[in-house]
């Protein structure tokens, strides 16, 4: 199993300011993996341009109707699950994390199954079960194919009535 962790002092919150991240080479799955949970974080700020942020980790398919439909109804008033990837969050702290953001993500025996293709896994302060993304191969490049890791998590303690 081979692990790597990203540090990231701020949150994109446009193209430009993505593509200046050196991760951004997109030569890594394991930094791409990293690089959607952090785009995402933008989500409530900036759905239009969040949603160019992930085309762009999309390469040479945009994402689809359905695909912007499934991310709008899966952080809809919850944010926070993408703040839960990241080091120091918790529900007790209603996910906040550590500055810089820092993500640890890892591949396991069954990651690349399907030549061509990746998942890169990462582990939520929110969930039992660590949660992955399926990411594309062009020439040396990897690219977004398809997020599962926006299921629900905990209630984070601000929001929970039972805390």
């Amino acid at each position: 199993m081979k692990k790597e962790t990203f540090s990231f002092n701020e949150i994109p919150n446009s193209v430009e300011m993505l593509k200046a991240l050196p991760e951004a080479e997109l030569t890594s799955p394991f930094a791409v993996a990293a690089l959607s949970v952090l785009v995402l974080c933008n989500y409530e700020n900036d759905r239009d341009k969040t949603i160019e942020m992930l085309n762009f980790l999309k390469g040479p398919q945009p994402l689809s109707n359905y695909e912007m439909q499934f991310i709008r109804d899966r952080l809809a008033g919850k944010g926070y699950k993408t703040y839960s990837f990241f080091d120091g969050s918790s529900p007790q702290n209603n996910y906040t994390p550590n500055k810089p953001y820092t993500i640890t993500t890892f591949d396991n025996p069954y990651s690349y199954d399907t030549q061509g293709y990746a998942k890169i896994y990462m582990r939520s302060s929110g969930a039992d079960s660590e949660r992955y993304v399926s990411l594309r191969q062009k020439g040396d490049k990897w690219y977004v194919w398809e997020i599962f890791y926006l299921s629900d998590i905990r209630t984070p303690a601000e929001n929970d009535p039972w805390a």
